[in-house]
């Protein structure tokens, strides 16, 4: 494993395999990364703040048990894994900025979730636009891939990543400030309306990047398969446990009987992250597989254990926000390295399809977690998390396994 620092100057040309201009790639700050990563931060700062609201909206506004919550959120990722799996290959197919234009515009479905008067009305609103997201998603993410030269790749997907939950972290702040002062849901999830139509805007001003012809296998054609399959398998292991924040904005809500308190946890969370992203945004890393391993899936797992011991050992409000920034760093750096493995494992011409079966693998996992989540959390929150962190370090322990030989996958890069 080998990192290291590289100062973001220079100013020199590059094209991509299908002749696109990747301009002032090796400062990583060209058009499309900017643009695109702002977009991000303007859609996480809209559905954000309702993912963050949601759980206390669901739970305690509405009445439903915390079990519906889980089915809610199972709902979310079990169908939006459709969604993300042919939104991938429909890029592949028209396009990727009018495949990422067209998800993205159909998002603030979600800020509409406020009206609902039952839990079922509540579910269905956010879900319809939540699965507009997870269509745009690998859209979006293969055409950043496509604007940056395979070198700079992780460290725009460090910015994209920082950027992406810095706008999740304002978001809430801006909940916690509605809470304080009392305002209606209906108003709270409302205003994100405004930040979600300039993330689109965003996207709209986008150049999008020719889809690369299809191509035979190489001789390593068969093992790259391997590699690829076993890296979707443990991004679906890793979903499984990889529960959704609301669960610990529950905990920390019923613990401290405070949803301010409770919001606080994901402001942590999401602060975390983004500095973890553009930490990373400032280093090259070469063998990504090894440190997703260690410092993504095994990592998460250790802050679900935070949690296991802050609820057994009763250490408060502190035990439960330094797990939730551990969970974050491991956070940061799965969403920085996972899409860049996929752009090495997948072939050049289906990189969309690659990023939607990586969408679609999580979201997999993420159905059937939520659900295990949801049952277990009703018999003792303990329980919800010790089942985390087990399936989280197996999935750390798959990802080491594959990545045995993922050097031999990637094209030499510049020293």
């Amino acid at each position: 494993m080998r990192i290291s620092y590289r100062p973001i100057i220079g100013d020199e040309l590059k094209m991509d395999d299908m002749g696109n201009k990747l301009e002032n790639e090796s400062h990583i700050y060209n058009r499309n990364v900017l643009l695109i990563s702002f977009s991000a931060f303007f859609a996480d700062m809209g559905y954000q703040l309702v993912i963050a609201g949601l759980p206390y909206f669901l739970v305690v506004v509405l009445g439903a048990p915390v079990i519906i919550f889980g089915l809610a959120e199972a709902l979310n990722y079990g169908i939006g894994s459709i969604f993300a799996y042919f939104g991938g290959r429909l890029a592949d197919r028209y396009g990727y900025k009018k495949i990422s234009v067209l998800g993205n515009a159909f998002i603030p479905i979600l800020s509409f979730t406020g009206f609902a008067v039952v839990p079922l009305e509540a579910v269905g609103t956010f879900a319809t636009g939540w699965w507009m997201r997870n269509l745009r998603s690998p859209a979006r993410r293969s055409l950043f891939a496509k604007s940056v030269s395979d070198e700079n790749r992780s460290r725009s997907f460090g910015l994209l990543h920082g950027l992406d939950v810095g706008g999740g972290l304002v978001a809430t702040v801006l909940l916690m400030v509605m809470l304080f002062y009392h305002y209606e849901f209906k108003f709270i999830f409302l205003v994100t309306v405004v930040p979600l139509v300039i993330s689109t805007l965003l996207v709209l001003m986008t150049k999008d990047r020719k889809r690369s012809p299809k191509t035979a296998d190489n001789k390593d054609g068969k093992g790259r398969r391997i590699a690829f399959g076993s890296v979707l398998f443990a991004t679906a292991l890793f979903g499984f446990s990889f529960y959704s924040m609301g669960f610990p904005i529950l905990t920390v809500s019923e613990y401290t009987n405070s949803p301010i308190l409770g919001v606080g946890t994901y402001t942590i969370f999401l602060a975390v992250s983004s500095m973890t992203g553009f930490a990373l945004s400032r280093v090259i890393i070469r063998n990504e597989m090894k440190i997703l391993g260690f410092l993504g899936y095994i990592l998460a797992g250790i802050g679900s254990l935070g949690y296991v011991l802050s609820i057994i050992y009763s250490v408060g409000l502190p035990g439960f926000y330094v797990s939730s920034a551990v969970i974050a760093v491991a956070v940061g750096f799965i969403e920085t390295f996972e899409p860049t493995i996929i752009t090495v494992l997948a072939a050049s011409s289906s990189i969309g399809g690659g990023m939607g079966k990586l969408s679609s693998a999580r979201s997999i996992g993420l159905f059937s977690g939520n659900l295990l989540m949801g049952g277990l959390y009703t018999f003792g929150a303990q329980y919800s998390y010790i089942y985390a962190v087990v399936v989280s370090v197996l999935a750390g322990g798959i990802i080491l396994y594959a990545g045995r030989n993922y050097m031999s996958f990637k094209k030499p890069q510049a020293q």
